[in-house]
């Protein structure tokens, strides 16, 4: 397979053999699978209608057994609401995703484990049984309520990413025109209360001053769910290398995603061309149903998609071992969160191919650990001692959005870093 990713997708026969013993001993931890949007978008969560323990090949990129195929052990389920949804329309809409994880742990016990603890994730791999983890993807999702983020770690979430595509009133997306300059000070606090309660800050999506802002806060590891590297695809989307060479000191782990027009420069075009086709259909660009993939593929069929290889992801993961170091680097693919997929990477059943690209690479059997098990364990385990030592010293926070961002308080929104909030 070519460094570059543009001719060969199949590795060595003898290489996969390796990457499958490998990950025999060390799954695959993915920081992200949308799979409950996609349960929710094409059957209303009717687990009987769309059921993970049958083949779903041409519906969605995850079930049962392309998990198993795939070696993976751990699964960070995002809870993820769109940005059009607001106010307790947000929350509602989280509480049903968190539901709908909930349904798919009951209903698969011998696959799918609770886990809420690195501990837990441990047991899981020991029992053979996926380790289910949730992740809120959008700081709307907590309507501006630090009690309500409480509430969604009590129901079983262990990551909120900051922003989705839209900025919330406390904090800057990577994808909307900047509003606070990163972290207003309300943004600050929900930071502290995360670290407070266990709950990782997930710095995907989020803009390159609001990652700077919420590092300069956090006492507790970070963690970037699914993004690459800005050096490799200069896309917002992706992580600056004066970020991730941050991540040392913090102890966070960046884990890279599969998205093609994250990872691959000429899909970035495409994809713009591609967006506004879904729009001008009356669909939303992210819309991964049925019917918009149709138009998807119609779109394709008269416009080539530029295509990114396992070998591609590697490029990223690479330099961000370069820059970060082995102990902070990982993975999250995003699947049933695109339309579109690496050749190589088609579905959750393509993490041995990644691994064995990045044999060929030279990387050593003990890094190649590090990225797939244990630097997603060690960051939830590093985020548990953070909270124990706080919880120790003080409770819950009560701020509100009002008495830290509204009137009167210009004085105390100034960020810790010397951003503007």
């Amino acid at each position: 397979m070519s460094a570059d990713g543009t001719a060969g997708t199949a590795p060595a026969q003898e290489r996969l053999a390796e990457a499958l013993e490998l990950l025999a001993d060390h799954p695959v931890v993915d920081g992200h699978n949308d799979l409950p949007w996609a349960l929710r978008e094409q059957a209303r969560y009717d687990l009987d209608r769309l059921d993970i323990g049958a083949d779903q090949t041409g519906s969605l990129h995850t079930d049962l057994a392309r998990l198993r195929a795939g070696r993976v052990g751990a699964q960070f389920w995002s809870v993820y609401v769109p940005c059009r949804l607001t106010g307790d329309a947000a929350v509602s809409a989280t509480l049903e995703q968190i539901d709908a994880v909930d349904q798919l742990l009951a209903r698969y016990p011998a696959e799918l484990a609770p886990a809420l603890t690195a501990d837990d994730m441990e047991a899981a791999r020991a029992e053979g049984r996926i380790a289910s983890l949730k992740g809120a993807e959008g700081g709307h999702s907590i309507n501006d309520s630090l009690a309500t983020l409480r509430a969604l770690h009590t129901l079983g979430v262990r990551y909120m990413t900051l922003t989705h595509n839209d900025n919330t009133a406390w904090a800057d997306s990577a994808t909307d025109v900047p509003g606070v300059g990163g972290l207003s000070a309300f943004g600050h606090e929900v930071v502290r209360e995360m670290n407070r309660v266990g709950m990782l800050v997930d710095l995907s999506h989020v803009a390159a001053t609001t990652m700077r802002a919420a590092l300069a806060t956090s006492a507790a590891p970070v963690v970037f769910s699914h993004s690459s590297s800005l050096a490799i695809c200069d896309h917002p989307r992706n992580i600056p290398d004066d970020v991730l060479a941050q991540l040392p000191a913090n102890g966070g782990v960046a884990m890279a995603t599969f998205v093609p027009k994250f990872i691959l420069p000429a899909a970035v075009e495409w994809t713009a061309r591609a967006d506004e086709n879904m729009r001008a259909h009356g669909l939303h660009h992210l819309d991964t149903t049925p019917r918009a993939m149709k138009i998807h593929r119609a779109f394709e069929e008269e416009n080539p998609r530029p295509v990114a290889t396992a070998a591609t992801v590697a490029d990223h993961l690479d330099h961000m071992r370069e820059v970060a170091g082995i102990d902070h680097i990982g993975i999250g693919g995003d699947y049933d969160g695109t339309a579109f997929t690496p050749s190589g990477l088609d579905d959750v059943a393509g993490y041995p191919n990644l691994v064995a690209e990045l044999l060929t690479r030279g990387w050593s059997r003990a890094d190649l650990a590090q990225l797939t098990w244990s630097n997603a364990v060690r960051v939830l385990r590093d985020a548990e001692a953070v909270s124990r030592e706080l919880r120790a010293t003080r409770g819950p926070s009560n701020a509100t959005i009002e008495s830290l961002d509204g009137p009167g308080a210009a004085d105390s929104a100034d960020s810790p870093d010397g951003q503007p909030s």
